[in-house]
């Protein structure tokens, strides 16, 4: 088979009679000859799953780590994100529509060893995964992270967390930092908005803080949809006993895009509220994203003291007090 194809040999599939069960994610798409799953781009040709999208990637950015978000993981570096097409959910309010809905592929090759060439040419000190949904380009990311781990770059997974426990094992082998995106707390939601439900992306979340992931939470806060003060409220006293008190929550702004262009932008006050939801329910690092004008400088835990500060992406360590966090990674 030839390095260049676009028909490279998947993963997380068995034979079921004529057809092929794909087990990556929950949905557990069962296909025939020339159908792909959800994701559009894992499909069945001469009997066998193929990814579409191997080493194909539709987005090669250098980016600050705070965009992933990620605020205590390596802060102030930048990392080398690479996004393909394709995703498992079906947001409505999806903020990267342009490449988790569209099956068309990009027809320039770039390696797994050229990928993490790249980073290291550009200074980078971590990979990410990113975009679109890096679950659905499994096998891409997988060998990204093999040649990664031997140069000694660390990746990052920027995920909804919809995959299956045995998928996961293999995928996430390695990772040293993820972001999870939590869509909502209600499972009628998550089937409503996203063509997926809640348990697996809360089990993923668990999964990972018993491996010793750094693991960060972000939630897109939707008027209407998703901003109930008693929701955010379960949502939030689900993360301080699952996940600990020290874990990073990103509340996030939602803007008009998509399918739901027609709705109304995240205002402050509900920003303000939700934040201040969480910290009474025990969570010491709240960060607001998408919306300017909000404190989200780290502080240390003990005396108060401002450990980082951030306007935007631009940030400032304040070294004598970094040890008293020992939550992030340093260089």
């Amino acid at each position: 088979m030839s390095n260049l194809t676009k028909h490279h040999p998947a993963e997380f599939w068995e034979a079921k009679g004529d057809n092929i069960q794909c087990w990556l994610c929950p949905h557990l798409c069962t296909l025939s000859e020339g159908q792909s799953g959800q994701c559009l781009v894992r499909t069945v040709i001469d009997g066998k799953l193929i990814s579409t999208i191997y080493a194909y990637p539709s987005a090669l950015h250098i980016d600050p780590i705070e965009k992933k978000p990620l605020y205590h993981f390596l802060p102030g570096t930048k990392s080398f994100s690479v996004g393909t097409q394709g995703c498992n959910l079906k947001c409505d309010f999806c903020q990267n529509w342009q490449l988790s809905t569209r099956p068309e592929h990009p027809n320039v090759y770039v390696s797994p060893e050229d990928i993490v060439s790249k980073a290291l040419e550009t200074s980078c000190q971590s990979i990410a995964f990113t975009y679109n949904e890096p679950i659905v380009f499994a096998e891409y990311a997988m060998d990204i992270r093999d040649h990664a781990e031997k140069a000694g770059l660390p990746c990052i997974l920027v995920t909804n967390g919809y995959i299956t426990p045995e998928a996961r094992e293999k995928v996430f082998k390695g990772i040293k930092a993820v972001n999870i995106d939590l869509k909502a707390f209600s499972e009628d939601i998550y089937i409503k908005y996203t063509g997926a439900k809640l348990n697996p992306v809360l089990d993923t979340i668990i999964w990972c803080i018993e491996k010793g992931i750094h693991t960060e939470i972000t939630i897109l806060t939707i008027p209407g949809v998703n901003d109930d003060p008693d929701m955010i409220r379960k949502e939030c006293r689900w993360i301080s006993k699952n996940c600990g008190n020290d874990t990073v929550l990103h509340i996030n702004a939602f803007h008009p895009d998509y399918k739901m262009k027609d709705h109304p932008r995240t205002s402050r006050s509900v920003l303000e509220c939700n934040r201040k939801i969480a910290h009474e329910c025990g969570l010491k690092y709240v960060y607001i994203g998408n919306y300017p004008g909000f404190d989200n400088n780290t502080y240390c835990p003990k005396c108060g003291e401002t450990i980082i500060e951030r306007d935007y992406y631009q940030i400032t360590c304040v070294e004598s007090h970094v040890h008293e966090l020992p939550i992030i990674w340093r260089v």
